[in-house]
Parts: C-alpha cells; sequence; structure tokens
C-alpha cells in the first residue's frame, strides 16, 4: 500500500492513496477538515462498522441503519496518543438480535478491524451497542 500527502497551505494538507482518493486534512485552530487524529478515530468507527454491518447481513438482521458513536481520550501531553477509545454502536432496524448484535462488535473488535486491532496495542479501546428498533409509520 502506497500514499502521499502534500501540504497545500498554512496547516492543510491533502493525502492521496495509491487508488487515486484524495482526503483534506488540517492541524489548525480554525481547520476546515479532520485533524489527523481524528481521522484515526474515524478510521477504526468505519473499519469496525464495515465488519458490523457486513456480519449482520450475513446473520440475516432486518438493519436500516448503523451509527457508531467514538470518544477517546489523549495524553496530557507531547506526543498526544490517544489513550482511550470507545466505540458505541447504534443499530436500527427492525426486530435486530441484540445477541448477533453484541457478537458482530465482538468478532470485530477480536478478529476483524485492522485499524482497531492495531491501535489497541497501545491504546484501551472498548466497545458498547444497543440496539433501536425502528418506529411504527
Amino acid at each position: 500500500m502506497q500514499a502521499s500527502v502534500k501540504w497545500v497551505d498554512g496547516d492543510t494538507f491533502i493525502g492521496r492513496s495509491h487508488s487515486g482518493h484524495n482526503v483534506v486534512f488540517d492541524a489548525g485552530s480554525d481547520s476546515a477538515a479532520p485533524s489527523p487524529m481524528e481521522m484515526v478515530l474515524m478510521s477504526a468507527g468505519c473499519c469496525s462498522s464495515v465488519d458490523v454491518v457486513s456480519i449482520l447481513k450475513k446473520a440475516k438482521q432486518d438493519v436500516s441503519d448503523v451509527t457508531v458513536e467514538l470518544t477517546a481520550e489523549r495524553a496530557e501531553s507531547a506526543p498526544r496518543v490517544f489513550t482511550k477509545i470507545n466505540l458505541h454502536f447504534v443499530v436500527t432496524g427492525n426486530n435486530v438480535s441484540e445477541k448477533h448484535l453484541a457478537r458482530a462488535v465482538q468478532l470485530s473488535a477480536e478478529k476483524y478491524c485492522s485499524v482497531a486491532l492495531m491501535l489497541e496495542k497501545a491504546v484501551e479501546i472498548t466497545h458498547s451497542h444497543e440496539v433501536v428498533e425502528n418506529s411504527a409509520k
């Protein structure tokens, strides 16, 4: 895998993946884009969400929405690495099994999410979840 990052101006940079996708980063106080650490946090959430959605679909769960709410704590002094991350999954659907959701989150955490598994070597990562029933129309 390869990528490049090019300085644009001030604290703004554009990352370009080998597959040709661009991402804007901004580390300034008046930033117009996520910081590199925010991108790492969102990457963990996306990676794990991909797993959870895939596993729930394979389990034939009637899921209409999946959101992962990410919270993180960082070290007080430089380098301001993450010290704790929580991924809280909110899954909306019809009769979604709590047991299937718990298993999907566990499989992502323990086996599939390469981003979180990599981070977990230095960061305390926790997971939580809840099922929200689709409201009747």
